[in-house]
């Protein structure tokens, strides 16, 4: 099996990013939807300019959160920060990805899918070529992601049957921390990983935890 990706996401201060330029992270996320980690345009152009000078020598990639987007606000924002991915991760339907991969083809879209009801494995197919890779996280009434709380993973089967036949990646997020994702990767082998509050002292990015995280993905 090929080594899970890391994505660490909610990234807001620079000094934070330049902690973390030793770790093989594979991408890093900047939260763009209402939340407490929401960065403006001009603070995530400034971050994304300090990926340049990554240690290990292949920079991350950035990764621009977004929720119910439109077409028009993501023009806007791609103008002042150059992202590599596109995470849609509100009620965006297959018809609304289709259209920001028409709209910006050098990009990756990725779609999260919340995780409930036993049949949400069922959506997947509807993303048939629309989106380049799929994220599942826990289903939050509250919000779109971001909750601490992981879901069933036992439904992870399910939807890692069906992206595989789309020949889509499968990321999971959702609850994870530094003691839990090597359970995750040996019993599930996602293509990827996504950690925000598992990484975080006082709701602020923990560089030890980073490290610790990242060790535990790239030894699993």
């Amino acid at each position: 099996m090929a080594e899970a990706e890391v994505k660490i996401c909610g990234l807001q201060d620079v000094e934070v990013l330049k902690s973390m330029k030793s770790l093989p992270i594979d991408y890093i996320g900047f939260v763009f939807a209402p939340s407490r980690r929401r960065v403006t345009a001009a603070q995530a152009a400034l971050l994304v300019a300090e990926l340049a000078g990554w240690e290990t020598g292949k920079a991350p990639g950035a990764a621009g959160v977004f929720v119910n987007p439109g077409l028009v606000e993501l023009q806007e924002l791609l103008a002042a920060v150059p992202l590599d991915v596109i995470q849609l991760h509100g009620q965006e339907g297959p018809e609304f990805c289709r259209e920001v991969k028409q709209a910006f083809p050098h990009i990756q879209v990725w779609k999260a899918i919340s995780v409930g009801g036993s049949e949400a494995h069922t959506v997947v197919n509807s993303y048939a070529g629309t989106v380049d890779a799929l994220l599942l996280d826990t289903y939050d009434p509250q919000s779109s992601g971001g909750s601490g709380r992981t879901f069933d993973w036992g439904q992870i089967p399910l939807f890692r049957q069906a992206a595989a036949k789309l020949g889509l990646p499968l990321f999971i997020a959702g609850g994870l921390h530094p003691d839990n994702v090597g359970e995750l990767l040996t019993d599930y082998q996602p293509d990827g990983v996504d950690i925000s509050s598992g990484v975080e002292t006082n709701g602020v990015k923990d560089i030890i935890k980073m490290t610790s995280f990242v060790e535990r993905v790239k030894q699993s």
